[in-house]
């Protein structure tokens, strides 16, 4: 397994800036566009609960469902910066992800934060 299938996050050429911090050093808030998050539902296969039910009566990590959060973690986060890009930013302040679980049916997996258009400081 790569590592990509355990782990996530944006792509080093992204034109959209996602951090979890309030601000970020050598630029400045020129304008605050307002809150934005992209959600997605999912919901586990029958295959994976046996297996994951199996699992856990021996313990160790449920790989198949690690790479299924992390696949709809990154889906959400994707969400996010289309949502920041098409209301004009360059940036989203303080990134958060929520999970819950959806009416007994699935996982719900929103990612949010605040969209801003950020300039460097001269």
């Amino acid at each position: 397994m790569s590592i990509d299938d355990y782990g996530g996050g944006q792509p080093s050429q992204s034109d959209i800036l996602v951090v979890t911090t309030n601000d970020v050093p050598g630029h400045r808030v020129e304008r605050v566009i307002g809150e934005v998050f992209g959600l997605t539902v999912r919901s586990r296969h029958l295959g994976s609960q046996i297996g994951a039910g199996l699992k856990s009566m021996i313990g160790g990590e449920l790989k198949g469902l690690t790479k299924t959060l992390v696949q709809t973690r990154n889906q959400a986060m994707q969400r996010l910066v289309e949502q920041a890009r098409a209301r004009g930013a360059n940036a989203v302040l303080m990134m958060r992800f929520d999970v819950t679980e959806a009416a007994d049916v699935g996982t719900e997996v929103c990612a949010y934060g605040t969209a801003v258009v950020l300039a460097r400081e001269s």
